[in-house]
This record gives C-alpha cells, structure tokens and sequence, in this order.
C-alpha cells in the first residue's frame, strides 16, 4: 500500500507555503488586478531575476538579492513615471530588460558550475525550506495588518486615485509602500511558481473571485480561498504525476477559472431562456 504523503516533512511545508502563498498572493493581487498594474508586477517579477543572479555571484541568498532588487525596481519604476514623466510602460520594460540582463550576466561570471535555476525560472514548492515558510508567514501577517488597518485608502487608491487624494494627503506614500510590499510578496512566491510564473499567482485567483462578486473585502476573500484550493490541489496533482510543481499549480488555477466561468455562462443563458418562456406563457395569456 502506498504509503501517505502526509508523513513527509517536505510536504507538510509544501502545503504550509501554499496556505501562505495563497494569504499573499490574494491580498497583493487583489490590489494589482483592481489597479491594473498587472504589467508592472510582471515587471517587478522578471526584474528581480538580476537579484538572484547577484546574489549566486555573491555567494548570498538568491531571495534576498532578488528581494532587494525586486524593491529597488518597483521604486523606481514610480519614480521614473511620477517624477521623470516617463511612460509607465516603458519604465517597466526599461527594468524588465535591464533586470533580466543583469541577472544573465552574473549568473554567467559566478564561479564554478553554473547554479541549476529551474527552482527559480519555473517554481519547486516540494524543496521550500522553513526559512521561504517563515517569510512566508511573517509576509502574511505584514499584509493582513497592512489592508486591515488602511483599508480605506487602499480601496480609494485601488479604484479611484483622484477621489483617494481627497480622503488622504499621503496617496503617493502608500503607493510606494503598497508597490514595495507586493515586490516582496512576488519574490518571497517566486519558490512557490517561479519566476515565469508568478504573476499569475497574483492575477488569476482574483480573477476568479470577480466572478462571484465586486466588493472589495470579498474579492479579497475569494482570491485567498480560490488561491489555496488552486495551489494545494497543483501540488499534490505534480507529487502523484511527477510533473513540473509551478506549472501544474497555474494550469490547475486556470482550469478552475474556465470551469466557473463556463458554469456561470451556462446558468446565465438557463436563466435568460427560463425568463423568455415565461414571459411568451404570460403573452399568450
């Protein structure tokens, strides 16, 4: 009989991460698919590359540069399109670029064998150490503070930033401080999905949750819930399978969204074709 998966220790922390993953992933991405900053957090995400290859050459951890760097790109991708009224878009693809290559560039001239990035490119929850846990869980708990108690700026800023800059004169400095921590929340997820990977992490949990509902704190919510079934269900699919973990999570996240849809589709046009042959019934009367 085959033995059960919860015994293995790698696991327990393989779910763990996916129960954190899907707490930062839903509150972070929530804030950038309502603002539409989805490019900007791809931005970010492939940016942060150089990070990780600075970081090997350093002989440090790869999270941490890339989390330095990931910070430092997000900021100035604010400040070149506030302040040097340069495009957002090509700020973003100025870093973007300019990240990846750093990040090539480094890994090329670190010493010894080249590192094996798979882990990093493409995402491996089943080797997250309980240091990529605790990070995990600490950002949690930075981000539910965060919403919780700016809450209403947040909304403002995520929806309307005109009307936000008449219910707070500090808009710009939680832009920043709301773009740093979801540079940090994509790095820190990077191990879960990979660099390719995780924005869509980010961007199709709240796309589910938008569904069911526009309200804010729900969509919040669903995305959470939405991002966990997604994440854990991937993972135990890639562990039996033997498949690729990152990829087999998003693909699993995605299916779930065409499924909801198609249901919603289905009931909608039921519910049009019941209302139609009620209303013909009441004509005929």
């Amino acid at each position: 009989m085959e033995a059960n998966i919860f015994q293995y220790e790698f696991v327990i922390r393989g779910l763990l991460g996916a129960v954190f993953a899907s707490i930062t992933a839903g509150l972070a991405g929530t804030y950038v698919v309502s603002k539409r900053m989805v490019f900007l957090s791809g931005g970010i995400t492939h940016a942060s590359f150089g990070g990780i290859g600075i970081g090997y050459f350093m002989g440090i951890n790869p999270v941490l540069g890339a989390a330095v760097f990931g910070i430092l790109s997000a900021l100035g991708v604010e400040y070149l399109s506030v302040k040097q009224r340069i495009r957002e878009d090509s700020a973003i693809g100025i870093l973007w670029a300019f990240g990846m290559a750093i990040g090539i560039i480094f890994i090329y001239m670190t010493p010894g064998y080249t590192p094996n990035l798979m882990s990093y490119l493409f995402g491996s929850i089943l080797t997250v150490s309980n240091a990529d846990i605790i990070a995990l869980g600490i950002m949690s708990l930075i981000l539910i503070f965060y919403f919780g108690i700016f809450y209403r700026t947040i909304l403002y800023i995520s929806f309307d930033e005109v009307f936000a800059r008449t219910y707070s004169s500090y808009v710009d400095m939680f832009k920043y401080i709301t773009t740093s921590l979801i540079a940090l929340t994509i790095v820190l997820n990077i191990r879960m999905a990979g660099v390719v990977l995780v924005i869509s992490l980010l961007t199709i949990p709240p796309n589910i949750a938008m569904l069911f509902t526009r309200v804010y704190f729900k969509i919040v919510l669903w995305s959470v819930i939405t991002g966990f079934v997604g994440t854990a269900t991937g993972y135990v699919i890639s562990y039996y399978a033997g498949i690729p973990t990152g990829a087999t999570i998003i693909f699993t996240l995605v299916i779930i969204w065409v499924l909801v849809k198609g249901t919603i589709h289905i009931l909608e046009q039921l519910a049009r074709s019941d209302s139609s042959r009620h209303l013909s019934q009441s004509e005929l009367k």
